[in-house]
């Protein structure tokens, strides 16, 4: 079983920055496929960006350039910071593990991922 905490979300105006946390249960970072999606009132999930069991990362068009994940296999725990944060990011943020795909996936996938947290609230003001 795949314990996901997350942590890090607030308000912030237009142009700020945050940083995401999760932790995770024992060698979940270093055995799965890890990510972030969100989702806003009324709109569908969307991957934000995940990062392979051995460090490769992906991201979602509307984030590239802005936001980097990464993670600490020794603390098991996931992070995303967010830099150049738009209104249009506000959301409710999710950290995900992917436990059926061998340590792989992409940002896309991670919306379908068999474990998530209880997510953490981002808004960002213009």
């Amino acid at each position: 079983q795949v314990q996901l905490v997350e942590s890090g979300g607030g308000s912030v105006q237009a142009g700020g920055s945050l940083r995401l946390s999760c932790a995770a249960s024992a060698y979940t970072t270093s055995s799965y496929c890890m990510g972030w999606f969100r989702q806003a009132p009324g709109n569908e999930r969307e991957g934000v960006a995940a990062i392979d069991s051995i460090g490769r990362a992906t991201y979602g068009n509307s984030v590239k350039g802005r936001f980097t994940i990464s993670k600490d296999n020794a603390k098991n725990t996931l992070y995303l910071q967010m830099n150049s944060l738009k209104p249009e990011d506000t959301a409710m943020y999710y950290c995900a593990a992917e436990t059926r795909s061998g340590g792989y996936c992409y940002f896309f996938q991670i919306t379908d991922s068999d474990y998530r947290g209880q997510g953490t609230q981002v808004t960002v003001s213009s």
